[in-house]
């Protein structure tokens, strides 16, 4: 029998652990959201350059190229006490932010989100490895929804309050809301009850996992290979989809910032389906989940080529439900099947090879879209965003033959035993 719906929602919630966890993604992404939209706006307001406005935005980014190796850090250093320093390390390294205040003081604003991207790397391996092995893995893919709930739904109301903020009092001030958000996620990391595993620490041991890099856990996994191909191949679609999102609202007929309603109706959808993904996940493996959420996402694509509102804004919500998907299957598969002496790291790779691919095709998109009428673009690339879950499941089908193949196989080598063949 399947637990009730909501029920393991709930005990996740109940769970100290895991709740502490989910508070300090709470705390951490109110001010990351805010920080995200005002530093774009920062540099453009002190330089008036929109392509330093969208290196702004790429310099967060930048780091999660280098995810493996800094992934590595969660797996070499205690994992709590690293969430403990880092969150303080940022707190302290935001407000530095206060001196800039004219064009010859923007750099200090790029050096400090660079280092901003490379922390949130760091954490995020750590994050991903100790609710591994602090989380019921039967509530994994509960916890890894809770969590996309929590993101989105930041995403939904901080880059509002970063605005007004912004607008106000300038953008020190909402560098100063970001630094209380990282102190105040620091105290709650330092609440977490959770105990390193012990493991094995002999020198062999340190010299074996040193020498094992996520790309290869991921790359040598039947499980987790063809999850993250996929993923990566839906979120290189994804990024077209972005890129085209400003052409698509010209079609419509709308000025700019009707990309705000549409990115709202899509956050709700992605919250939506962070609160159902554990109930789905128990009922459906991994790939079968992923495969659903991809082929929504295609589908909601392809269906942008009615200009018509009410298709936009339901073909918004959507992709909100779908995308996601992809992700939170990923990345609970990684938690379930990588051990632990390797986990940091092969989570960052996991993250690269997902997230990536989305920022490569923002400058793809930027150039297709003025080569290809969106109206063709947006179904073509929601044609193809279908061949990932189809391939997909037609590895999951091959596997299966094979499980069901293999014990006939033994069943028949033991017969021939028995009579002497």
């Amino acid at each position: 029998m399947g637990a009730r719906p909501g029920s393991a929602t709930v005990r996740v919630l109940r769970d100290r652990t895991a709740g502490l966890f989910l508070t300090a993604v709470v705390v951490s992404g109110f001010g990351t959201s805010a920080m995200w939209l005002a530093a774009g706006v920062w540099v453009k307001s002190l330089t008036g350059s929109a392509s330093l406005a969208a290196l702004a935005v790429f310099a967060m980014w930048l780091p999660v190229l280098f995810g493996p190796a800094l992934g590595a850090v969660a797996d070499r250093l205690p994992r709590k006490p690293l969430l403990v320093w880092s969150n303080l390390l940022m707190a302290g390294l935001m407000t530095t932010l206060l001196l800039v205040d004219s064009e010859g003081r923007v750099w200090i604003l790029f050096v400090v989100l660079v280092l901003y991207g490379a922390a949130s790397v760091v954490m995020d391996a750590a994050e991903s490895a100790l609710v591994a092995g602090a989380v019921d893995a039967h509530l994994l893919g509960d916890f890894n929804g809770l969590r996309m709930t929590a993101n989105e739904g930041m995403k939904l109301l901080a880059p509002l309050a970063g605005a007004g903020l912004y607008t106000q009092f300038g953008g020190g001030a909402v560098a100063l809301l970001d630094a209380a958000s990282f102190a105040l996620a620091a105290g709650v990391c330092a609440l977490l009850p959770v105990r390193e595993p012990a493991g094995d620490d002999t020198a062999a041991h340190r010299r074996d996992a040193e020498s094992r890099s996520g790309m290869r856990e991921l790359w040598r996994s039947p499980v987790l290979r063809p999850l993250v191909l996929t993923g990566s191949a839906t979120m290189l679609c994804a990024g077209i989809n972005g890129a085209a999102i400003y052409a698509f609202i010209d079609v419509l007929g709308h000025s700019p910032s009707y990309a705000g309603a549409l990115y709202a109706v899509q956050g709700a959808g992605s919250v939506a389906v962070g609160l159902l993904a554990g109930p789905l996940l128990r009922r459906m493996d991994e790939r079968v989940f992923a495969a659903a959420g991809s082929a929504v996402f295609a589908v909601a694509i392809a269906l942008r080529a009615l200009p018509y509102d009410a298709v936009a804004l339901a073909g918004s919500v959507i992709i909100g439900f779908g995308l996601p998907c992809v992700l939170i299957a990923a990345m609970t598969a990684v938690q379930r099947e990588t051990p632990d002496a390797v986990l940091g790291r092969t989570s960052a790779a996991a993250n690269t090879l997902l997230m990536v691919p989305n920022a490569v095709a923002l400058a793809l998109g930027a150039g297709l879209i003025a080569l290809v009428d969106v109206r063709v673009l947006l179904p073509l690339t929601g044609a193809a965003a279908l061949l990932a879950p189809a391939l997909l499941l037609a590895g999951r089908r091959t596997a299966r033959r094979a499980d069901r193949l293999a014990p006939r196989r033994d069943g028949e080598a033991v017969s021939r035993v028995r009579q002497g063949g």
